[in-house]
């Protein structure tokens, strides 16, 4: 790859990376509208809980995975919320690179490669099989038509 391909790839990883691991810290804590969606027709108390009416969010379970390294936007065992969430972005950031490095790459590795023993002659392309027209072969072509055409 040329050395601007790598450092705009350089670039978009750090940015990623910033954003992943500072600026996702300042993110909003209230309910998004699907949370505030599914509250309603319920009372809530001051901590969100629900204290009254009938609303979707009261057959709320938890989630399967409720207990892994990442639930809740953070990395279980690191006690500083700021670093916890810093943490767990920024390593969602590499394992997404990776994976889409990883793609990219047998992609390109699966588009190159050619067939065991296959070597295209000389001249002959590989679609057609015949030699590719130039611009002087059918340039003497025509001429050979308009001469014997008289």
């Amino acid at each position: 790859m040329k050395n601007r391909t790598w450092a705009f790839l350089a670039g978009g990883l750090l940015v990623a990376l910033l954003l992943a691991g500072v600026v996702s810290n300042y993110a909003s804590s209230h309910p998004d509208g699907l949370d505030s969606s599914l509250l309603k027709g319920c009372t809530v108390d001051a901590d969100d809980n629900i204290v009254g009416g009938r609303c979707p969010a009261q057959q709320a379970r938890d989630h399967e995975l409720g207990d892994s390294p990442f639930a809740d936007y953070g990395v279980r065992g690191v006690e500083n919320s700021f670093v916890s969430t810093g943490l767990s972005g920024v390593l969602g950031v590499l394992v997404t690179f990776a994976i889409g490095a990883g793609g990219f790459w047998l992609l390109r590795r699966r588009g190159t490669a050619q067939p065991a023993g296959h070597t295209p002659a000389a001249g002959i392309t590989p679609a057609t099989g015949e030699a590719p027209a130039t611009d002087d072969a059918a340039a003497d072509d025509g001429r050979h038509r308009a001469g014997t055409a008289g």
